[in-house]
């Protein structure tokens, strides 16, 4: 692990990853890009990260994807997903992930630059979005790999009601109220977001 610092992008597993945390010689890393769009869920269904179908693929079939090698290097660990703070929308029962997505609070209060003041004091207006002038914005945007244009990117956390998934804006505000984990806005169309796993990596 010395020669990761946090910022820093590492490959790993044919992906480039940015080093969030390092704790007792593992790293927290996320894909540095969107790696591809998928639905939240596989059916339009109340449903929390635990039983979600992202979450079967993540620590399926794309962790199948690494070699032997890689995969000894992957710690699993167990989440937990808070409720959501403004609408109070079950999180879930605790998860032991290999792969994982980011929760709503480690994205806007530990990883991303601290933005918990407008978490837990949303302003009386406040509804459905951060502030869009939230300074921590910009480190929160991200683009799918050699596209110029930024995308909206899932996170585990459950949204205003279990149909919906937090996520992170194209411009890097958080949709607290949540997109719909798989109905799309037009009949039979399907919301898909981007997926940026997250593992822990030991040295």
């Amino acid at each position: 692990m010395d020669e990761y610092k946090i910022g820093s992008i590492v490959p790993f597993g044919g992906y480039d990853w940015r080093v969030l945390d390092i704790q007792n010689g593992a790293a927290l890393i996320i894909t540095e890009y969107i790696i591809e769009q998928r639905p939240y869920h596989n059916a339009y269904v109340d449903i929390t990260w635990a039983d979600c179908s992202l979450r079967e693929y993540l620590n399926g079939e794309f962790y199948d994807k690494f070699s032997a090698d890689e995969k000894s290097r992957i710690i699993p660990i167990v989440n937990k997903t808070p409720d959501n703070e403004w609408y109070k929308t079950t999180g879930g029962e605790d998860t032991e992930d290999r792969i994982f997505l980011l929760s709503m609070e480690e994205v806007t209060c530990k990883y991303f630059g601290d933005s918990s003041a407008k978490l837990y004091n949303p302003g009386k207006n406040q509804r459905y979005w951060f502030e869009r002038k939230d300074e921590n914005n910009g480190k929160r945007i991200a683009k799918a790999e050699s596209c110029e244009w930024n995308s909206w990117w899932w996170l585990r956390s459950p949204g205003r009601v279990s149909v919906k998934a937090v996520y992170v804006h194209g411009n890097g505000d958080i949709g607290i109220q949540g997109n719909n984990i798989l109905k799309g806005n037009i009949a039979d169309g399907y919301c898909t977001g981007g997926v940026r796993p997250a593992l822990w990596l030991s040295k």
